[in-house]
């Protein structure tokens, strides 16, 4: 069964599948999903297993596999990790969104890419509950402290929503953050980057230093680490520049 219904009008626009990234869920993208319907783009939001970017991009190839025609993939955060994996050989894939995103290259994590530049202030704000992983494996799940959770997650986004935010955050496998990327499918698919300037999780220099590397194009926003939901209009504004660009 198709995820994208019926032939449509539609049909002359890429399919938008957003991954969100540690600490969210698919509801994160609400505000963008508004917008990008508004302007006739269907939009799946892939639920992400939040456990490595190795299964989680299986878990999202499975996703994309049921939807029909071109695709533009956009992550947020750690979901930067996944879609750069999930879409390697995928010619479906005309693009790559990261919005306060990692870009690992080969052999790079996403812990290492946190601490390449000053700036973070997350490991403080966090909360360890050890767990095990589907394979028997003990981990730790991480997630933020609920009383930080503002400042550090989404410290633009009006109080009460940041509190539902912190109470439907979804943990994050520790191992997921230092494992380390196989393949950068943005070495090969055109790329576009929202850089949150006031990120306190990725430090904006470091998603300067990823985006200029992939040679993305940069829009820049005076926005917290949950830019998506303190500025959808502007990342809905990049995905469908993203989408026209490509489908030309």
């Amino acid at each position: 069964m198709s995820l994208t219904g019926s032939a449509t009008a539609q049909d002359t626009l890429p399919t938008i599948v957003l991954e969100h990234g540690a600490f969210a869920d698919g509801s994160s993208w609400n505000g963008v999903i508004q917008h990008l319907r508004q302007d006739g783009y269907r939009v799946v939001a892939a639920a992400n297993p939040l456990r490595g970017p190795r299964d989680d991009a299986a878990a999202l190839r499975t996703v994309l596999d049921h939807i029909d025609g071109p695709v533009v993939l956009v992550g947020h955060s750690y979901g930067g990790s996944v879609i750069s994996t999930a879409a390697a050989g995928d010619d479906r894939v005309k693009a790559l969104v990261y919005v306060a995103a990692f870009l690992p290259d080969t052999g790079e994590s996403a812990l290492e890419l946190t601490g390449k530049f000053p700036g973070s202030t997350l490991p403080d704000a966090l909360d360890a509950v050890p767990t095990v992983l589907p394979d028997g494996t003990a981990d730790v799940d991480l997630a933020i402290q609920a009383d930080r959770f503002h400042q550090q997650f989404a410290a633009d986004v009006p109080a009460d929503t940041a509190a539902l935010m912190a109470a439907t955050q979804r943990p994050i496998a520790q191992a997921a953050l230092a494992e380390t990327a196989t393949v950068a499918a943005w070495a090969s698919v055109p790329s576009w980057v929202v850089v949150a300037t006031e990120d306190l999780n990725i430090p904006p220099a470091a998603q300067r230093f990823m985006a200029e590397r992939a040679r993305a194009h940069v829009t820049e926003v005076a926005a917290s680490h949950s830019v998506a939901v303190s500025h959808p209009d502007v990342v809905a504004h990049v995905i469908d520049e993203a989408a026209r660009a490509t489908a030309r």
